[in-house]
């Protein structure tokens, strides 16, 4: 037999996916059009978290080669005090106005000084995280459920495939083929919408417990240098 008539049918027949979609099984068509709409959720997701953990690490550098400079904390503060900041830069404004408030309340003790600042420090690493975080939960919850959705889809469709092979007086392959196929293409919708959402989200998460590390390491770098700063 020529190899080329072999694979003719599969160039030339066969099922488009809006094909399979439109003789599926009204579940089997629920479960896609779910899945769909929270793959296109999940990309969208992603693409903002994308330009969001970008700023943040462009932020972030910026603001440490601005404090590693030489400028003092004072020139520092006053200057980004001015303006929105993002990440660390965050974190150091807002350890510095709490810092100078205690100072100016004549609150002398250095042990209550550093730990009105530490706390200070911990809300805002919490509120920086908390806004890089947002809706990381719903990746996790497409990654998760996603392929078990689709799965169900698939169960479904292979069950009205063999119950409507039942009712007919044929028992090919040729007649149970178009339905598996109907049903197999929701596994596949499932596995399309998980697969990016895992693994944005674990890249994710890993850049989250890393910008959390920097800022907090930053946080005890910045006591000391503002406890020799401030006690001149």
């Amino acid at each position: 037999m020529n190899p080329l008539e072999m694979i003719k049918p599969a160039t030339t027949g066969g099922f488009s996916f809006f094909e399979l979609f439109m003789t599926a099984h009204p579940v089997v068509k629920l479960v896609m059009f779910g899945l769909l709409l929270a793959s296109i959720w999940a990309w969208a997701i992603i693409i903002e978290k994308l330009f969001a953990f970008r700023r943040a690490r462009r932020e972030a550098d910026r603001f440490e080669a601005q404090f590693w400079s030489g400028q003092s904390l004072d020139e520092l503060y006053s200057g980004l005090s001015r303006g929105r900041t993002f990440s660390m830069a965050s974190l150091f404004v807002a350890a510095m106005r709490e810092w100078k408030r205690s100072v100016e309340g004549n609150i002398r003790a250095m042990g209550g000084i550093q730990l009105r600042v530490e706390k200070v420090m911990d809300v805002t690493i919490s509120r920086e995280m908390e806004q890089l975080d947002r809706r990381l939960l719903f990746l996790a919850t497409v990654g998760s459920t996603a392929p078990f959705i689709g799965l169900f889809g698939t169960v479904w469709g292979i069950m009205n495939a063999f119950l409507g092979l039942s009712a007919t007086t044929s028992s090919s392959i040729q007649a149970v083929a178009p339905g598996i196929a109907e049903a197999l293409i929701a596994t596949a919708v499932g596995l399309a919408a998980a697969i990016p959402a895992v693994v944005m989200y674990n890249r994710f998460a890993r850049q989250v417990r890393v910008l959390t590390a920097e800022m907090e390491t930053f946080g005890h770098e910045f006591l000391n240098i503002a406890e020799r700063h401030f006690l001149k």
